[in-house]
C-alpha cells in the first residue's frame, strides 16, 4: 500500500524495480488484489523468539541471493531487518521508512544500517537518536503514511451498513506486543457480549490462527472475515472503526470514519490522531461500549469527522513524492 504508487512512478520513468516480501498472509494477498508483483522470500517467524530468529536468518540468506542477482543501486525498506542487513552486507545504499520507534526490536536491527531514514513529521528526531542515526540523516515528511494511498484513492464509495462496526485485532505476534502482559482480549469479549445483538460486528484478523480463535470464541455473534480484503473499501462500508493497531486506525481516521483506538500502548502517530480529534481512545469495555453507542447515533459528529479528516488529509503532503525523490538521489 505504501510503496505501490512509487513503484509505478519509478518503473514508468525507466527504473528497474524489484519488489520483495516475506510470506505473510495479508501482504501477499493484498499485493495480489492491488496487482503488485512480489518476489516472495522467506516467512514470518510468528510469536516465538527462536522462530523469529531462525526465519530471519533463513530469509537474510535467501534475500542475499536474490538481491545479489538483481544488483540494485539502492534498497528501500519499511524497516526490514533482513533488507537492511543484506543491503549493508552487499554495500548497497539503504533508505529506510519507519513510523514506529516504539517497535524497538525492529528499530535496533535496522536504524544503524540505514543511510537515510524517512518518517512522519510528528516523530521527534530524539525518538531515533538512541538507535544510532544522526539527525542529518533523518528526513521528515508532513504526512501520516496512509496519505500515500489515500491521496490517490481509487476505491469506489460504498453504501454504509447501519450499525456496522469494523474491529481490527492487534498484531499479537509483533515483538513489541509479544512481551506485553495486557492485551485487548478481555475488553473485546465484554464489548461483543454487550453489543452483538444490536450491531453487526465485523472482525478483521491478522493471522490464520487468530481467525480460528475468533470463530471459536464468538461463534455467530460476530462476522469473522476469512479472506484478505481491500481495507480502504472495508472501512468505507462500516459505520465505525475500532483499531487495536496503528496503520489501519490512521487510515480510518483520515477517511473521516468515527474511529476508536483500543491498542494497549502509546505511540506518536496515535498521540497526533488523538490531539487532532480524529480518534478517541479507551482501554476498558464499559467506556468502549458507551463511546460506540454515542458515535453511531450522533449524525452531527459523523459529519464533522468527515470534514475534519478531509481538511487534514488535504493539508498533508504525499509521502510518495519523498520516496521517489530520495531514491533518485
Amino acid at each position: 500500500m505504501f510503496f505501490r504508487r512509487a513503484v509505478t512512478l519509478l518503473r514508468n520513468s525507466g527504473h528497474d524495480v524489484l519488489c520483495t516480501s516475506r510470506h505473510y498472509r495479508e501482504a501477499v494477498e493484498l499485493a495480489r488484489i492491488k496487482k503488485l508483483d512480489l518476489t516472495i522470500v522467506g516467512s514470518h517467524g510468528g510469536a516465538d523468539r527462536y522462530d523469529k530468529l531462525r526465519e530471519s536468518a533463513i530469509r537474510t540468506f535467501e534475500l542475499a541471493e536474490v538481491v545479489k542477482r538483481f544488483g540494485p543501486d539502492v534498497a528501500a525498506t519499511f524497516s526490514s531487518p533482513e533488507g537492511a542487513r543484506v543491503a549493508f552486507g552487499l554495500g548497497i545504499r539503504h533508505i529506510g521508512f519507519n513510523d514506529s520507534p516504539h517497535a524497538e526490536a525492529v528499530a535496533r536491527l535496522t536504524i544503524p544500517l540505514t543511510k537515510k531514514l524517512l518518517c512522519p513529521w510528528i516523530i521527534p528526531y530524539s525518538a531515533w537518536s538512541g538507535y544510532g542515526i544522526a539527525k542529518k540523516n533523518i528526513t521528515r515528511y508532513r504526512a501520516l503514511d496512509p496519505a500515500a494511498w489515500l491521496k490517490h484513492d481509487e476505491t469506489p464509495e460504498v453504501e454504509q451498513e447501519e450499525n456496522s462496526i469494523l474491529l481490527r485485532l492487534e498484531e499479537s505476534k509483533a515483538s513489541y506486543m509479544v512481551d506485553r502482559k495486557r492485551g485487548t482480549a478481555k475488553m473485546i469479549d465484554e464489548f461483543v457480549t454487550e453489543l452483538w445483538q444490536s450491531a453487526k460486528i465485523v472482525l478483521l484478523c491478522r493471522y490464520q490462527d487468530q481467525i480460528a480463535e475468533a470463530e471459536a470464541r464468538y461463534g455467530s455473534k460476530v462476522h469473522v472475515l476469512k479472506d484478505v480484503v481491500d481495507g480502504t473499501t472495508l472501512v468505507k462500508s462500516s459505520q465505525l472503526f475500532i483499531g487495536a493497531g496503528g496503520t489501519m486506525t490512521a487510515e480510518a481516521a483520515l477517511l473521516g470514519k468515527p474511529t476508536i483506538s483500543v491498542v494497549p500502548l502509546q505511540f506518536y502517530v496515535e498521540k497526533y490522531l488523538l490531539k487532532s480529534g480524529l480518534v478517541k481512545k479507551t482501554v476498558n469495555s464499559k467506556s468502549l461500549v458507551k463511546l460506540v453507542k454515542k458515535m453511531i447515533s450522533d449524525e452531527h459528529y459523523r459529519h464533522l469527522q468527515k470534514k475534519r479528516a478531509a481538511r487534514i488529509l488535504a493539508w498533508m503532503e504525499d509521502p510518495t513524492d519523498r520516496i521517489v525523490s530520495t531514491l533518485r538521489l
